[in-house]
């Protein structure tokens, strides 16, 4: 350290070799110096960091969406006929979540089915006339049992294989049905793109897949009526048909009459609804099958 009195250089210590001068209050300076040249020069302000943008996108969508569902609630067919090509995306998730609930439900509630099937043959009449009081009382005692067991562990009930592989069938289905009725009211003199027709027959969806939502949550709440909401639902596919063609006004006189264009579609869903059927029995059979051969299973009875 150099002295500031007479400039002798100093490898250390408290004071000059040469001329004695104090060096600590030297340092002292020189660190207060330094100090308050680094305060003056302009810090950078901190920069908030932004959201995602696709945290910001989803946020947007799913506001957007909840805002179209509420509204295609209260007022199904004023939303419904307002919809245009900028409710496609609104309208596709309809469909997705139409298609999801279904295999949902029936995941979280095909004990209930089953024991409601088992239940409703005792009441067949050649069935009921042979069974004692006492084998009532059985089956309901098996059938909490059912409920309070897990079988899903035991059967190996894998839900990413049932849910999405159904759920996709089923979104392929009302695919078809839904280009079948696109097609169906072209032949009546329809003049409307795809888009605004997939829109405006995703808005009548609302109402059915709002069903299937509450039957969904009856199901995870192991409440029996879910199955109710669940056709319901199903069923109400029927209605969402003629009421997207109606909506739309002919631009001429010489086109498919909508009654033919209806039964024409009803032919198509009902092809539909079978596929889907036969897919959903298959799985069942397969259910059956690992119960059948489950030896955990067979330890609870």
């Amino acid at each position: 350290m150099n002295c500031s009195s007479c400039g002798h250089f100093n490898e250390g210590g408290k004071f000059c070799v040469k001329c004695g001068h104090k060096l600590q209050e030297e340092a002292a300076v020189s660190q207060a110096a330094a100090t308050s040249e680094y305060q003056s020069q302009p810090q950078p302000a901190y920069a908030p960091q932004e959201p995602n943008q696709r945290v910001r996108q989803a946020k947007k969508v799913s506001k957007s969406f909840f805002s179209y569902f509420a509204e295609g609630i209260k007022n199904p067919t004023a939303t419904a006929q307002a919809a245009g090509e900028s409710q496609f995306v609104n309208a596709l998730i309809t469909v997705i979540l139409y298609a999801l609930s279904i295999p949902i439900m029936l995941y979280a509630g095909w004990k209930l089915l089953l024991i409601q099937f088992v239940r409703s043959m005792f009441k067949v009449p050649i069935i009921s006339e042979e069974l004692a009081p006492s084998d009532m009382e059985d089956f309901n005692t098996g059938a909490d049992l059912i409920k309070a067991t897990d079988i899903n562990s035991i059967i190996h009930f894998n839900f990413t294989d049932f849910v999405f592989k159904q759920g996709i069938f089923i979104f392929i289905g009302l695919a078809v049905i839904i280009g079948a009725t696109y097609v169906a009211a072209k032949f009546g003199k329809v003049d409307v793109s795809f888009k605004e027709f997939f829109s405006r027959f995703g808005t009548f969806l609302i109402i059915p897949t709002a069903l299937l939502l509450i039957g969904l949550v009856l199901a995870f709440l192991h409440i029996e009526y879910f199955s109710y909401f669940m056709n319901f639902g199903l069923l109400s596919i029927f209605l969402v048909v003629p009421f997207t063609i109606a909506s739309f006004k002919q631009s001429g006189t010489n086109g498919l009459d909508r009654i033919y264009s209806t039964l024409i579609v009803y032919v198509v869903i009902t092809i539909v609804l079978t596929f889907i059927a036969n897919g959903l029995g298959e799985e069942v059979k397969a259910i059956i099958t690992r119960m059948g051969n489950s030896s955990e299973l067979n330890d609870l009875f």
